[in-house]
């Protein structure tokens, strides 16, 4: 119990301190004598990215990073999203110095707690461009006025609501407009035989389990719906008194579930969506079986449109602004809430950590360059008229990315390509993968809370487990939409979302 107290105590310190930061120190000058070459050793325990390939042993960017930084760096990576592992290895005590780790999240915490991770402001210095990001869009990750980590500033304009384009042009139709609109593309996508198979075996919409949820934000297949009719945020609403309270409490909710279940009463839903993963319900785009989803763009742009013409070669997508309700109002997707997910920092154990901060820096900016395309005269030249032109066999042998796409070094660890909107010139469609990026902006809605109360972490899974159940049993008719939101209103609060509101309405009272 007493752990648990200081755990709450130093995340509730973290979210509190929002006007509280400092600036950074400047850093000591290089060291004289023999001791100052000397390269220091460090460790960097990080997740990969599925996009990206491993390090290679006597990597030419990590040479070249380690000549730069004075260090000598070996990166430690498990596999995407494989946090579990990180936060076995620092809970064994085998401290890297310096670790990236899902963020907000029940582990940072405790790191915190433990006061594992070292303040970032004395190495300002060293870090300008962290501390600018920090100072300007994260203050309330402050402890005391101390950053224990740089947050990724993710946009995450990157998902979209997409259309089968040759469905489209075969019905002489246009993504939809209105929820009217919307309504009549779904009929005909599932009615009018669009793929002209000569089988009744299409469907409008489909969606994928994993993007069923309410807390601590909305993740949800057909969140399109109840932006057009009006919900504001993508985690809470507002009740009548100002306070925060669960967007299923939110007018719109109810509206957007009646419309939903009157598409799924007419059979325009795909049937097996809430057994779906990204991948199958991409797959199920592709070969037919419905003709909107919404997913993941930019530069999967090219990645699913190939999956369509591999199908059908004449197949395309389109993707577009959510469908307007009935005040205009549209949207499809949420910020990311608490940075990108992510947070990097400097732990207890780095002997120096004004060379943990340098390489924060580095994978942030000064090494973008670098990490994206290489050193120049090596990994790529420049034509006459300034283009990048890559030596593919010799990035490969530092193993970038192929066809222009960047080192190990640039994926996921602090920051991804997205974040400052990078695509190759080799890209293909790379104009329509950035439009992506703009439709995607446009459709973004805000949170309300923008940080994350210690027990939206805490409850999260039990919240949304109650929140998925009574949705989809609204949806699938076994109780009345009005009924349904009354008893999950209820049953939601009671199994630990009152408490949680009260921890989010102080976090609000703070930022808003």
């Amino acid at each position: 119990m007493k752990a648990s107290r200081v755990v709450l105590a130093a995340v509730l310190a973290l979210f509190a301190a929002a006007a509280l930061f400092a600036t950074g120190s400047p850093e000591p000058g290089p060291q004289a004598g023999p001791q100052a070459a000397q390269p220091y050793p460090l460790t960097f325990l990080t997740s990969g990215d599925v996009a990206a390939r491993p390090l290679k042993p006597d990597d030419r960017i990590v040479a070249e990073l380690n000549k730069r930084l004075g260090i000598e760096l070996t990166v430690k990576a498990v596999p995407q999203n494989a946090w579990d592992r990180i936060n076995v290895t620092v809970a064994a005590g085998d401290l890297p110095d310096v670790v990236t780790m899902n963020y907000p999240s029940a582990s940072v915490n405790q790191w915190l707690a433990d006061a594992i991770l070292l303040p970032l402001n004395d190495h300002f210095g060293v870090a300008p461009t962290v501390k600018k990001h920090l100072e300007e869009m994260f203050k309330w990750t402050a402890v005391g006025g101390k950053y224990y980590g740089y947050v990724q500033p993710g946009t995450g304009y990157n998902y979209d609501l997409c259309y089968r384009s040759d469905w489209l042009k075969k019905l002489n139709l246009k993504p939809a407009a209105t929820l009217d609109e919307f309504r009549e593309i779904m009929r005909a996508f599932t009615l009018k035989d669009p793929d002209g198979n000569g089988k009744n075996d299409s469907y409008g919409l489909t969606g994928e389990k994993n993007l069923v949820g309410a807390s601590p934000q909305i993740r949800n297949n057909f969140l399109f719906v109840f932006f057009a009719y009006g919900l504001k945020w993508g985690d809470y609403t507002l009740d009548a008194k100002g306070t925060v309270a669960p967007y299923f409490e939110d007018p719109a909710f109810a509206l957007g579930m009646k419309y939903l279940k009157g598409l799924w009463d007419e059979k325009l839903i795909e049937p097996e969506f809430i057994l779906n993963d990204m991948t199958l319900k991409e797959q199920k785009f592709a070969q037919g079986k419905a003709g909107v989803m919404t997913t993941w763009l930019f530069r999967n742009l090219n990645r699913v449109e190939t999956l369509v013409k591999n199908v059908t070669p004449e197949g395309g997508i389109a993707f577009a602004d959510g469908p307007k309700g009935p005040t205009g109002t549209f949207g499809v997707l949420v910020s990311p809430k608490g940075g990108g997910g992510v947070l990097t920092a400097v732990t207890k154990a780095c002997k120096q950590p004004a060379k943990g901060a340098a390489l924060i820096e580095f994978l942030v900016a000064s090494g973008r360059d670098l990490l994206e395309k290489g050193i120049e005269g090596i990994h790529y030249t420049k034509d006459a008229a300034g283009k990048i032109v890559y030596n593919e066999p010799e990035r490969a042998k530092d193993n970038f990315a192929p066809n222009g796409w960047a080192h190990p070094l640039a994926w996921g660890h602090v920051a991804w390509p997205l974040t400052n909107l990078y695509l190759p010139d080799t890209e293909p469609q790379r104009e329509r993968a950035i439009e992506s990026v703009v439709v995607s902006k446009r459709n973004q809605k805000p949170n309300l809370v923008p940080v994350v109360a210690p027990l939206e972490i805490e409850l999260e899974t039990t919240l949304t487990d109650i929140h998925n159940q009574y949705f989809l049993d609204i949806l699938f008719g076994k109780i009345g939409v009005d009924e349904g939101i009354a008893e999950l209103s209820k049953k939601w609060r009671s199994q630990g979302g009152d408490r949680m509101l009260a921890q989010v309405n102080e976090l609000y009272q703070k930022v808003k």
